[in-house]
């Protein structure tokens, strides 16, 4: 039985007695959800002096061989925090040579590749190598695999969990990272099923060496009839990622891994910029998913309980933040969290959601516009071309921010900063 309402509420002098740890007390912490985001907030949230342990449903963290983009916003936090060596090491670096076309390969605008400062902290990463990277940082015993969630209850002391495996775990604060199907989800808010944006995506990698006038550390953008397709480095540039966005007329499987068809894909592109038709020509195989997100919830914390990343909001990927939102949460609850007790968690967590919905609810709305803009969903191109050129300013805004800074503001003066309101100095400060 679930038991997600506290039986007592923390007074303001509980919080002010209860908001540092005793020397030898620290904050227990439950991770569901072994991927990207939760790897990187239990990085973050042990660094700050947090007793942290993943909880992952698979027999073997993985990841499917999938693209991601590592922006300026996300890339200062793993550089504080040691990983900037580990994300240089197995990441491409995108910058010059950055484009957005038509379909017929005439130039719109440069890709904004740098923020305000012209730090050029971008990089595109597998999604296997960045796991693999959050995974190495963890110490040893610090996740369990094969613990698949099947339950969850909370009272005013200690939240519990329960997998399918038989085991328990008691923890201070739970973390649900378990993504856009989360389990805990519904400990929250009541369920609600993602929305089909009517967009099937394909993707796949292809080497290098098979396109050897590529440009180099260039992320590449096709516009144009219902349809975009983009191309970008990974694996140190050894391998070129793409993905075709397709319009669909029925909803496509949401998952990273199931087979596409080759020959499709190169159909819906037919006729393209001859860069795009011949870069087709040379896949053998690809891969699809169907691309979902959410509204923004009504809420993301009950009690002992917070949703992180896709659990709390997914966004479609027509700004690369998914995941670069999901480390930039993973920052935000370690410093309010750090030195909270336990009885003072369930005031700290509607904090950490304040603060970080006022982001991730203006980037979710506008993930979705960009991708009307990526299809050409305009009666002017025209005027689509202007607004491509103007969202540099957006991505300015979006790149400069600061998580940590911005958190450290609410945590130590009350501040819930608005989302663009922090530039960072620099990348490594």
């Amino acid at each position: 039985m679930c038991t997600d309402l506290l039986t007592r509420q923390p007074t303001s002098n509980d919080v002010k007695r209860d908001m540092k740890n005793s020397s030898t007390e620290s904050l227990r912490v439950a991770v569901v959800g072994g991927g990207i985001g939760g790897l990187s907030a239990a990085h973050a949230l042990r660094r700050r002096g947090m007793d942290v342990t993943v909880y992952e449903q698979a027999k073997s963290l993985g990841e499917v061989g999938a693209g991601v983009f590592i922006y300026p916003n996300s890339l200062r936090q793993l550089e504080r925090t040691g990983l900037g060596d580990a994300m240089a090491e197995v990441g491409a670096r995108v910058g010059s040579g950055s484009q957005y076309y038509r379909m017929d390969g005439t130039v719109v605008g440069p890709i904004l590749t740098t923020d305000s400062r012209g730090w050029n902290g971008m990089y595109g990463m597998h999604r296997a190598d960045l796991l693999d990277a959050l995974a190495r940082a963890q110490p040893s015993n610090a996740v369990r695999t094969d613990h698949r969630c099947i339950g969850f209850e909370q009272d005013d002391t200690v939240a519990r969990l329960t997998f399918a495996n038989g085991a328990t775990a008691e923890a201070d604060v739970v973390v649900a990272a378990d993504g856009i199907q989360s389990v805990l989800q519904k400990h929250v808010v009541a369920p609600q099923p993602p929305e089909y944006s009517g967009v099937r995506a394909y993707r796949g990698l292809i080497t290098r060496e098979k396109l050897p006038q590529w440009r180099d550390e260039a992320h590449q953008v096709w516009m144009g009839d219902g349809k975009h397709f983009m191309v970008f480095p990974v694996r140190s540039g050894r391998l070129l990622n793409y993905v075709g966005f397709v319009p669909t007329t029925s909803e496509t499987v949401e998952s990273w891994s199931a087979k596409g068809d080759r020959d499709e894909l190169a159909a819906s592109f037919d006729g393209w910029d001859p860069r795009v038709v011949d870069l087709l020509d040379k896949v053998e195989t690809c891969f699809w998913w169907g691309l979902y997100d959410r509204r923004p919830l009504q809420s993301w914390t009950r009690g002992r309980l917070v949703l992180l990343g896709d659990a709390a909001h997914p966004m479609l990927p027509h700004l690369g933040q998914g995941a670069n939102q999901a480390i930039e949460d993973g920052v935000a609850l370690a410093v309010l969290l750090e030195g909270c007790s336990p009885v003072a968690v369930v005031d700290v967590l509607p904090r950490y959601e304040r603060l970080r919905r006022a982001r991730t609810d203006v980037i979710q709305a506008e993930a979705r516009q960009n991708g009307l803009r990526y299809d050409s969903k305009y009666e002017s191109l025209e005027q689509r071309d202007r607004e491509i050129a103007n969202s540099a300013a957006f991505r300015k805004s979006l790149y400069d921010y600061d998580v940590e800074q911005a958190a450290i503001a609410c945590r130590d003066h009350g501040e819930d900063l608005p989302a663009h309101a922090v530039l960072s100095a620099h990348a490594g400060d």
